[in-house]
């Protein structure tokens, strides 16, 4: 009779904290949701793993792979999407991210947004990338323009830049800054590359200790991919513009491949 009691009240414990996280997140800012969220899988003695979502990293295909195991033997994953950066992931908690070279998340970024997110998702363009989008048909033909001799031109390609969702973002959207990722160093758990996407997730799922046959999706609406057809050739001048306008996206990408260096090697080593 005890021990129903004691499991009842567990269960009607559990369900009440989660009533109380949906309800709050009505009036309540995220950050502080998220911490709470924490503090109650803490009790529980749960390890707490939060996955970023830089955009136009392959975290559609991670997420869509992991979203059946957020809640799995003694691990709770987050799978968060783009709103939700480093400075909102509790004290303590890991981190996990994908990153990718700039310059190819500009040239994904932009076809993402030229076809609205289909078919996976459906977001019309703003106003801005509508305009942009009859300015410029392809990423050679924005990037060619950013530092045009002529103004107008010069001009339309800024705008553009600057109105385009996934062109218009930076590292330092999520991840804050070179300083602020080394106070929160211990919490970085994992670095992936979309480059090298199939092959890090087969670590990371042994790093969380996962099933052996969870899978990346094969299917490219699933994943979120670009059609293979599409025009990803960038003159020289474009690869040079793009060099100059995300150059603070570089220096902070940089500093994430050598920190993803030493997390791989201590990986290694334990696994």
């Amino acid at each position: 009779m005890a021990s129903k009691i004691i499991k009842k009240t567990k269960i009607m414990s559990k369900l009440s904290v989660n009533q109380i996280l949906r309800k709050a997140s009505y009036f309540i800012p995220l950050r502080f949701r998220l911490l709470i969220a924490s503090l109650y899988y803490r009790l529980l003695r749960k390890k707490r793993i939060h996955f970023l979502h830089i955009g136009k990293t392959g975290g559609t295909a991670v997420k869509e792979a992991l979203k059946h195991f957020q809640k799995y033997k003694d691990t709770r994953i987050w799978l968060h999407n783009h709103k939700v950066t480093l400075v909102d992931i509790p004290q303590g908690d890991k981190v996990i991210f994908f990153i990718r070279d700039p310059i190819s998340r500009f040239v994904s970024g932009f076809y993402s947004r030229k076809r609205q997110g289909r078919p996976r998702y459906s977001a019309p363009w703003t106003p801005e990338e509508k305009e942009a989008f009859q300015n410029f048909r392809t990423p050679n033909e924005l990037a060619k323009s950013i530092f045009s001799s002529d103004q107008a031109v010069r001009k339309k390609a800024i705008h553009a830049m600057r109105g385009i969702y996934h062109v218009n973002t930076f590292l330092k959207d999520w991840l804050i800054s070179k300083d602020y990722i080394l106070r929160r160093k211990k919490d970085i758990l994992f670095i992936g590359c979309q480059e090298s996407l199939d092959k890090d997730f087969e670590l990371l799922k042994k790093l969380l200790g996962l099933p052996r046959d969870i899978e990346l999706p094969k299917d490219p609406i699933k994943a979120h991919k670009n059609p293979p057809n599409i025009d990803k050739s960038l003159d020289k001048d474009a690869i040079e513009n793009l060099r100059k306008w995300y150059a603070h996206d570089y220096e902070l990408y940089d500093f994430l491949l050598k920190m993803r260096s030493e997390i791989l090697q201590r990986i290694r080593k334990c696994l």
